[in-house]
């Protein structure tokens, strides 16, 4: 495991590791709100109606209220994670339109609704109110989470403010440093960050409450599947012949096995093998 240095006025450091077999990342409970939002006011200090001022995020943040579909824990994350810092300078002017963004490689930064919209499809799973004990997810918490497409950090470091525990996957070695920087400049930290292949999401941590994808492909992959947790809720753009397209799909697990649903059509980079 990679200790990285704590920046100025956050209590710790984000934990990172390499894909070493069998060696199962570390995990702690992630911050609240309340201290997000404190660490990020420290992190990046307002300074008027500039990219860093709290007024721009909340004009996005109403927005996507009044839109509909989005759920208010997943709203506040949304107004206490400042996105402009998860791109490159050059587009920082459009990070709080509902656009998405290249980060590089061929990859990109997904659009606020999109986001948005899965962070809550999430939260509203039928597990989230069922009891797990002390470790567990509290009625409408994400609980212990596996992302698998970390890209430049934006979602994981939303997630880490609406659940337990945080396993983040990417493929992409340049774009893993990336994310790793930026979240431990942010403070955001106790966030798991692995480089490796995501289609075997990370049997060590198994089980999760909660997956979300990044990428899509024809299908669920079947080690996604074994390693969400009875009550868990997974959430993952698929490709739809019906559509034309890729779509949304849910895939609730409980004693009886998986149930499957569709909702949004969306626009994700492929799902890919291998490690670069």
């Amino acid at each position: 495991m990679t200790r990285t240095r704590r920046p100025a006025g956050f209590p710790a450091s984000l934990q990172t590791e390499a894909s070493t077999p069998g060696r199962p990342g570390l995990l702690r409970p992630q911050k609240t709100l309340q201290e997000a939002a404190r660490d990020a006011s420290r992190a990046v200090p307002p300074s008027g109606l500039g990219l860093d001022s709290a007024q721009v995020r909340s004009r996005m943040v109403e927005r996507l209220r009044r839109e509909g579909g989005v759920v208010e824990p997943v709203l506040a994350a949304l107004e206490a994670v400042p996105r402009h810092r998860f791109v490159d300078s050059a587009l920082a002017t459009q990070a709080y339109e509902d656009t998405s963004l290249p980060i590089g490689l061929g990859q990109t930064i997904s659009k606020p609704s999109v986001v948005a919209r899965m962070l809550s499809l999430l939260w509203l799973r039928p597990g989230a109110r069922l009891a797990r004990g002390a470790d567990g997810p509290g009625a409408g918490s994400l609980g212990r989470v596996l992302e698998i497409g970390t890209g430049c950090g934006y979602q994981a470091a939303l997630i880490s403010l609406l659940a337990s525990r945080v396993v983040s996957v990417e493929r992409l070695g340049p774009l893993h440093d990336k994310a790793r920087r930026t979240l431990r400049e942010l403070g955001f930290h106790d966030l798991t960050l692995l480089h490796r292949d995501g289609h075997e999401g990370y049997p060590p941590s198994a089980p999760y409450d909660t997956i979300i994808s990044a990428a899509g492909g024809a299908d669920i992959p079947t080690p996604w599947k074994e390693q969400l947790a009875v009550g868990g809720r997974l959430v993952a753009p698929v490709h739809s012949d019906e559509h034309g397209g890729q779509i949304l799909r849910v895939l609730d697990r409980d004693a009886d096995g998986w149930h499957v649903s569709h909702h949004d059509a969306v626009h994700f980079v492929p799902l890919k093998s291998g490690t670069l």
